[in-house]
């Protein structure tokens, strides 16, 4: 959808709770109510581990999805505690606040190579040349996934995101089984290796820990990689996409470097990656007076909540310097993006470096979006780029 905030516009107005046949959804459109919910224990990511499917009243899932669905229901993302407390706690001891800032001279260092080449070169798909290969290449480096094996990651990443799609096509499923099914390959393959020569990686530390199967390291690292980098690719792209669309706060932001912490913020509040979240509901809930049963599914629409008028002031104006941006792009509560202090110096490093080594960016052609809702990004954004 090109353009979806005139929709949730109506809908946090007229109807902040209403339930939507064609994906047999609950639509939740509120801040306060999507971030209550996403707090709220009695709704979970996933139903697995209070009720079958029949309970539920879900269809049991094909048997060709078997594959993809025991990586990720591997990973702490679709787990409930107290897995996803074991997972969490594993996890967390790599992306610690002192851990993470560690990695900035060194994503500094490959944004500035990335946007070297791509200013030499006049420009060019500032999506594929320098906003996807910097989250990637920070999370192989993380991983420890030799050189010559990363350019496998992004489009098992890209087809595995496919099945997160509302009613992923019969096409999109095959697809994403393969992807979950190659790369779980690959990972158990470089894990049995990290586990016999350990290195001074991140699975080479998950082997060494015995609590954790071997389908959860694969579940893990397969989350870090989608999760390490999906969202800050089309960050990028839609980021640079809205100060295009917005040439004044472009203008007041190269003019004064110390807005970016700010701009990066308010970028990802204004045109979110991630439109949507679900949720299972586990008991019965009361929204707005509206009961939704036990068994139910909530679409959390972050989108509509990051231009709620209830918390953001003028929300549908860019500001670059926006102080107060309690957005939820990264969701809330136990499942709070892991990775968000490093999405933050990831997508700093890359606008930073973009705006320091340019004089001047200009539009080629007008970008399209891509097909799906959940997940936000566009093909491609072409660009001239003038040096510095």
């Amino acid at each position: 959808m090109a353009y979806p905030y005139r929709v949730y516009e109506e809908l946090r107005r007229e109807a902040p709770v209403s339930y939507f046949e064609p994906t047999g959804q609950w639509l939740i459109s509120r801040h306060a109510d999507v971030n209550a919910l996403l707090r709220d224990r009695r709704l979970g990511r996933s139903y697995l581990h209070v009720a079958g499917h029949e309970e539920f009243g879900r269809p049991a899932e094909p048997e060709f999805q078997e594959p993809f669905w025991r990586v990720i229901r591997a990973g702490m993302l679709d787990v409930e505690p107290p897995v996803h407390t074991r997972l969490r706690r594993l996890v967390s001891k790599a992306f610690t606040p002192r851990m993470v800032e560690s990695l900035r001279p060194r994503v500094r260092a490959m944004a500035g190579e990335l946007v070297d080449a791509y200013v030499e070169k006049g420009g060019g798909d500032l999506i594929a040349e320098v906003a996807e290969p910097l989250p990637v290449t920070v999370i192989a480096e993380m991983l420890g996934i030799p050189d010559g094996d990363r350019h496998l990651l992004r489009p098992w990443s890209a087809d595995i995101c496919g099945m997160y799609e509302l009613n992923p096509t019969l096409e999109a499923q095959h697809t994403a089984v393969r992807a979950a099914t190659e790369f779980s390959d690959y990972l158990k393959a470089l894990a049995a290796d990290r586990r016999a020569n350990p290195g001074d990686d991140l699975v080479s530390a998950l082997t060494q820990i015995g609590e954790l199967t071997e389908d959860e390291l694969v579940g893990t690292c397969v989350l870090l990689l989608n999760a390490g980098h999906e969202a800050t690719v089309n960050v990028t792209g839609n980021g640079w996409w809205s100060l295009f669309r917005n040439p004044a706060e472009l203008a007041r932001l190269r003019a004064d470097r110390s807005l970016l912490p700010t701009a990066v913020e308010e970028l990802m509040r204004w045109d979110t990656p991630l439109q949507m979240f679900e949720r299972w509901v586990l008991e019965d809930i009361e929204v707005h007076g509206v009961r939704i049963p036990r068994g139910s599914e909530v679409a959390l629409l972050f989108g509509s909540a990051n231009r709620d008028p209830e918390v953001f002031a003028d929300p549908d104006r860019l500001d670059v310097g926006r102080a107060d941006n309690p957005h939820i792009s990264f969701g809330a509560g136990i499942h709070f993006c892991l990775g968000a202090p490093l999405a933050r110096i990831e997508l700093a490093e890359s606008f930073g470096a973009l705006l320091d080594r340019t004089s001047k960016l200009e539009l080629r052609e007008e970008p399209e979006w891509k097909p799906g809702y959940v997940i936000r990004g566009l093909h491609a954004l072409n660009l001239t780029a003038t040096p510095a």
